[in-house]
This record gives structure tokens, C-alpha cells and sequence, in this order.
């Protein structure tokens, strides 16, 4: 598919089916291609938390989940 800036603007209900079919959206300025849209692939919509490398990253910690929003809130100078 085709589509110019004025498209993006007041069709994106038609871009965006577009891309759900699997077509690539060409983006026109001018008559000139300027960009394509590319529809995602499945694997990337499917993505689960667990893949994500933030989860679990402090899995090794023993602390509950009491103890470790102490140390946060906790001062940073120890006063005596």
C-alpha cells in the first residue's frame, strides 16, 4: 500500500489494516518515498514477562519484600 502524510493523518484506520494484512505501507512526501512501515512479526506481539531480562533479576536476594522497601526507604547516611 500507498500512502502520503495526508493519509497518515486522516486514513490511519486504513494504514492500520493494512498492516494487519501483512502489507507494507510505503509513506510518500511529495510523490517521493520518504519510508515504509513494516508490520510486526508474530514472535515480537508474543513476547511472555518471563523472556524479559529485567524479571528475576534479583531472584538471588533472600530478603522479603518488606525488608528490601526498608533498605530503600532507609537514609543514606547512617546517623549514630
Amino acid at each position: 500500500m500507498k500512502a502520503t502524510i495526508v493519509d497518515l493523518r486522516y486514513k490511519m484506520k486504513k494504514v492500520l489494516k493494512a498492516l494487519e494484512l501483512n502489507e507494507e505501507v510505503t509513506i510518500l512526501y511529495r510523490g517521493k518515498v520518504k519510508g515504509k512501515i513494516v508490520p510486526s512479526t508474530k514472535d515480537e506481539n508474543e513476547k511472555k514477562v518471563k523472556d524479559h531480562p529485567f524479571f528475576g533479576m534479583n531472584s538471588e536476594k533472600e530478603k522479603s519484600v518488606l525488608e528490601e522497601l526498608d533498605d530503600i526507604r532507609s537514609s543514606r547516611v547512617n546517623d549514630i
